[in-house]
Parts: C-alpha cells; structure tokens; sequence
C-alpha cells in the first residue's frame, strides 16, 4: 500500500528518471561528484582520492594483495544487462524490523539492482524483503558462513574494512584455507560459493566520503578510530548514488515507539532489547 510504502521505503514511482540522484545530491553537497566507480579495477591505482589513504579509507599499503585478487576475478563491472541499462533504478535493503510483515517484497524485487548487506537472509522472507538480490555487500566477520543461505546468482562484494580483509578476500578468490585467528574480532567464512568472475571489491571511495563528507565523522588523520567508521548500509547508499539514476532505500531506522516490535526482520529480538 502506498501509505507503508511512505512510511517504511523511498519508493520511486513511474518511469525511471536518468540522473535524477546525482542531480538531487549535487543541490545539497554542492562538492558531490558522481564519477566513481562501483568496483575496484585494474586502474585502481592511478585514483588519487583513495591512493594516499590505508583501509578502510583506501588501499595504501594493499597494492598487491588487490592485483592478486583483480588478475583473476577479470570482472570489475556489474553484469553486462545492468551496464547497459540507459537508467538504473535502485534499492538498498536495510535490515530493520521495519520491513517485518509489510509484505514490500515485489516492490524490492522491481528494482534493477537490490543491494544486501552481510548474512541478512532472503529465504523465507521473500514476502516482505523480496527474493532479488544483485550485489551482497559485506565483510569477512559480516559474511554468510553456511553455504546453503547463499542466493544463487548474486555478486558478492567485499567492503575492505582492514588490510586482513583483502587478504582473506585473496585466500577466497584462490580457494585457500582461511585461517580464523588472522585478525578478525570473530569467526569468518572459510569459503564463498562464488567464482571468482563473480567477486568484487568494492571501492573504498565510497567508505571514506560516507564518513566524512557526508556523515561527517571525526577525520583522524584519514586512519581509522574510534567512532570514525561509518555503518554498512551508509557506505552502499554512497555507492548508489554515484552509479544508480534512481536511489531508494528500505529496511533502515529503528521505531523506538514500538519496544516489542521486532529489531531485524529475521529474528526474534525486540527492540526493547536496545534499551537494556
């Protein structure tokens, strides 16, 4: 219904309206530059605002570990349907309990791409989040680790956090054994039912402008700290709006008013649990 679709999405509606998101941010951060790449690629080096910066800002100091991924991923756009769409509409699916018993699923799924992030399942779900899933943003700690919770035909994209990241990236692109005390705050996927054609990094651009351009969090030095990292979801909305015409958003925020309401869409967890 239109009055849910209001409440709990920025659902657009009609025909598809090119260059409408950068536009529209153009008027409010008068700096917003649209060119930047969704994925890292072969030329990664040579783009100087992510050169002079270590992770998660950039990929000073990872030069190698990302040519080893690159040089055998040889895929660095998204499919070639998507690429040649002459406007692109969409979707990041948060992972709120907003989104519980909606039913917004075929709303979702009319977007061109619709973006996941980390284990957030679709199976069982598909009433209210959709079963359409192009791009599944996430990190090593973030990731699926059962194999049978993957969507069948998604990209999978890492968001590079950490230096460890790229190299357990490396080790998943390589099928090598991952080991699990390389400096992760907890377990990690050993495996990725992925190819490698079918893995993407994502460009760290986008973590660095949503913390401080647009969140505009505490700089540090261009190095990560305490309280400078921005949250997922707010780096793939970045990413949407440089390379997306049309840019909605659903599953995000929290209904303090409601303490039993459910605190992601998934599970049993109640919003009461925040306050405690």
């Amino acid at each position: 219904p239109p009055e849910l679709a209001s409440k709990y999405a920025n659902f657009s509606e009609g025909v598809c309206k090119p260059g409408y998101a950068s536009a529209l941010m153009t008027v409010i951060f008068p700096k917003f530059s649209k060119p930047a790449p969704m994925f890292l690629d072969d030329s990664f080096r040579k783009w100087a605002r992510i050169r002079d910066f270590v992770p998660p800002f950039g990929i000073k100091g990872q030069d190698n570990l990302i040519k080893a991924i690159l040089s055998a991923t040889k895929d660095y756009r998204l499919t070639p349907a998507l690429d040649s769409l002459s406007c692109r509409r969409c979707i990041i699916v948060g992972n709120g309990g907003v989104l519980a018993n909606k039913s917004l699923g075929l709303k979702i799924d009319d977007y061109d791409v619709v973006v996941r992030l980390n284990s957030a399942p679709v199976k069982g779900f598909e009433k209210d989040v959709g079963g359409k899933t192009t791009l599944r943003i996430t990190y090593p700690e973030g990731a699926i680790q059962k194999m049978e919770q993957y969507e069948k035909d998604s990209l999978f994209v890492l968001a590079g956090f950490k230096w460890q990241d790229f190299k357990w990236l490396k080790y998943i692109v390589y099928k090598e054994k991952v080991s699990a005390s390389d400096g992760f705050w907890k377990s990690v996927a050993t495996r990725v039912p992925r190819e490698p054609h079918e893995i993407r990094i994502l460009n760290p651009y986008f973590i660095q402008e949503a913390a401080f351009s647009f969140i505009g969090l505490p700089f540090n030095n261009g190095l990560m700290g305490r309280g400078n990292i921005p949250t997922l979801g707010s780096v793939a909305i970045t990413m949407a709006l440089h390379n997306c015409d049309e840019v909605a958003v659903a599953g995000f925020g929290y209904d303090m008013s409601s303490p039993n309401a459910p605190l992601h869409y998934y599970e049993n967890i109640k919003m009461l649990a925040i306050k405690e």
